[in-house]
């Protein structure tokens, strides 16, 4: 990594919001950035933009991003409803009249992914075999998506009952604009049937395209698991700008399907490539190598204390006492954080039943 630009301001609360804990404050577009009625769209470079729900009208989760060339447009992640999804389209139609031919998952995860239903029959949905073979199951009902989605009734009373107790004016308005916006998203997931990519790949993929007639590939790769699985990374080499997915965030990132003891190793891999901006799944833009420093070492500690509570025999609720949870998942409902553990410890005994067949 070579970076050119540096981004002071981080936030994490964008992905906490799934749990209530609040979201980035409204700061000032940046030069260059397209507003719709449900997203902004910040050019990074020459016809390639981030995109970030307003979250003062939708709920959509994660970030997205869109590549547009000489030929088509092609978009990553779909956002964490068929909703969210439908309005991410229609804001795509007022930058380009390009179609959409591609659109690109990161992983499986619910708020990435859950969008793909809503994009015509005729786009190719890239993805990796391993987020394919998780939507085709049925990932509504497994933890990570049962525990965030369980939580918006709770979410939702919470901040009814904050409302209640406040004074008339501009703080209570914006609550209950909240509550208005959560209780549609909540009616917006019972819509959502999972639809997985129909384009898949293993380790790279790249998508050969023009703009402004130059060349413009666009390339997809899969590093090693690490946040997911499957996750892929999305690398415009020569604009020098790589879309993370959740997989490279600003600080602490959710562990809760992930394979922390490969994470790091991957994140090896990511640092070999040539880019001066990440584009992350969750929060704003940045190029601060201390961001991904403070990523390996939020891994590095979880890791470490997770194990330390594999070996004293701890069961994964008795661990969740004894690790310092950071980031968001310091506020995080306890079956979070246990699910955490738990596949923590699956990825410990999966190593020790290696060693053990090693030895035998």
């Amino acid at each position: 990594m070579r970076p050119t630009q540096r981004l002071a301001a981080t936030c994490l609360a964008v992905t906490a919001l799934a749990l209530g804990l609040g979201g980035c404050g409204e700061a000032p577009p940046p030069d260059g950035t397209i507003l719709t009625d449900t997203h902004t769209f910040e050019e990074v470079a020459p016809g390639v933009y981030f995109i970030v729900g307003r979250d003062d009208v939708i709920f959509v989760q994660s970030n997205a991003m869109l590549v547009v060339t000489d030929e088509d447009a092609l978009v990553v992640d779909s956002h964490v409803t068929p909703a969210a999804a439908r309005a991410l389209i229609a804001s795509i139609a007022e930058v380009t009249d390009k179609p959409v031919t591609h659109l690109v998952n990161t992983h499986y995860h619910f708020d990435h992914a859950h969008g793909n239903q809503a994009f015509p029959d005729d786009v190719a949905i890239v993805g990796h075999e391993f987020t394919r073979a998780m939507l085709m199951t049925d990932v509504m009902s497994q933890p990570t998506a049962a525990i965030f989605t369980g939580n918006i009734p709770n979410q939702i009373a919470a901040m009814k009952e904050s409302a209640d107790a406040m004074e008339d004016g501009e703080e209570k308005d914006q609550t209950l604009n909240a509550i208005r916006i959560q209780e549609a998203h909540y009616v917006a997931v019972g819509e959502t049937e999972p639809t997985p990519p129909n384009v898949t790949m293993t380790s790279r993929m790249t998508i050969h395209r023009t703009f402004e007639g130059r060349d413009r590939p666009i390339e997809l790769l899969h590093l090693g698991r690490g946040h997911t699985g499957g996750d892929v990374v999305v690398l415009l080499p020569t604009e020098r700008v790589v879309f993370t997915g959740d997989l490279v965030l600003a600080g602490a990132a959710y562990i809760g399907d992930g394979y922390v003891d490969e994470w790091l190793d991957t994140l090896d891999r990511f640092e070999e490539l040539e880019f001066d901006l990440i584009l992350p799944g969750h929060g704003p833009t940045f190029s601060d190598p201390a961001q991904l420093d403070a990523l390996r070492q939020f891994l590095s500690d979880f890791w470490n204390q997770a194990s330390a509570a594999h070996e004293q025999g701890l069961s994964p609720e008795e661990a969740i006492a004894e690790i310092e949870w950071q980031g968001f998942l310091a506020a995080a409902p306890d079956a979070l954080k246990i699910h955490c553990v738990q596949t923590a410890y699956s990825r410990m005994d999966a190593a020790g039943d290696l060693e053990n067949a090693g030895s035998a």
